[in-house]
C-alpha cells in the first residue's frame, strides 16, 4: 500500500506551516504502508496540479492532504468538500476568488472516502485529541480536498482520499494569546495514527461524531 501525504507551505504571513513541518516528520512506513511526502503550494490551481503529478508518478492507494486550521483545538479529518471557492484572504500568488464554482462538471459536494471516524477513534484512544470536522472552509484547503475527490470521481476510482486539518503548533502562538495549539510532535503522532487507521479499516465505523450546530 502507498499513501501520498501532502502539506502546504506557509501562508497568511506565517513564517512556518505546521502541515509542511509535520508531514516531513511522519514515518516513511506505517503498518506496512509506504508514505510518500510532498509539500504543495498554497495556490489554488497549482496545489491540485502538484497532487495530480504525484498521483501519476507514485500511483498511491490513498491520498491525504494536511492543512493548518489556526484556532482549532484538535486534529480534524474532514468529512466533506464543497464546490465553491470564497477566499477570505489571497493565496500565495495573490489569487482571491469569491463565490466561484471550482469545477463546472463536478458535484455540489464530495464526501471523503477515508475511514474518518475510525481515524478519530484511533487518535483519541492513543491520547491525541481529534474529532470529525464538517467544514473544510472555502480557501485552498477546501479547494484541494475538492480537487482530490473530483479526481477520484473522474479519473482515479480506486484511490481513497481526503483532508486533515491540524492546529497551530507551539511556536506559532507566542504572539497569539489564548489561542489553541498542539506540539509538533503530537501533530506528527496524530497523523501517523490517522494513516495507521486507514491501513486497519477498509470501511469506516459507525459511531457518534456529529455536531448539533
Amino acid at each position: 500500500m502507498k499513501v501520498l501525504l501532502t502539506g502546504f507551505d506557509p501562508f497568511g504571513g506565517e513564517p512556518v506551516n505546521p502541515a509542511e513541518e509535520a508531514v516531513k516528520m511522519v514515518s516513511n512506513n506505517i503498518n506496512g504502508a509506504e508514505v510518500i511526502k510532498i509539500t504543495i503550494p498554497t495556490v489554488m490551481t497549482k496545489s491540485v496540479e502538484a497532487i495530480e503529478k504525484a498521483i501519476e508518478e507514485y500511483n498511491p492507494d490513498i491520498v491525504i492532504s494536511v492543512g493548518q486550521a489556526g484556532g482549532r483545538y484538535d486534529i480534524t479529518p474532514e468529512r466533506v468538500a464543497i464546490n465553491m471557492d470564497d477566499f477570505r484572504i489571497k493565496d500565495n500568488e495573490g489569487n482571491q476568488v469569491i463565490d466561484t464554482i471550482i469545477k463546472e462538471d463536478g458535484q455540489a459536494a464530495y464526501f471523503s472516502n477515508l475511514p474518518i471516524k475510525a481515524m478519530v477513534k484511533h487518535m483519541n484512544e492513543n491520547q491525541i485529541p481529534a474529532s470529525v470536522s464538517n467544514t473544510a472552509g472555502t480557501f485552498v484547503c477546501n479547494h484541494v480536498m475538492y480537487g482530490i475527490l473530483y479526481m477520484i470521481d473522474k479519473k482515479y476510482p480506486n484511490i481513497k482520499g481526503g483532508f486533515i486539518h491540524i492546529p497551530y503548533m507551539t511556536s506559532q502562538i507566542i504572539d497569539k494569546k489564548n489561542t489553541p495549539f498542539m506540539s509538533l510532535q503530537e501533530i506528527v503522532r496524530g497523523l501517523e495514527l490517522a494513516i495507521e487507521a486507514c491501513t486497519l479499516y477498509q470501511d469506516d465505523i459507525k459511531v457518534i461524531g456529529g455536531e448539533i450546530c
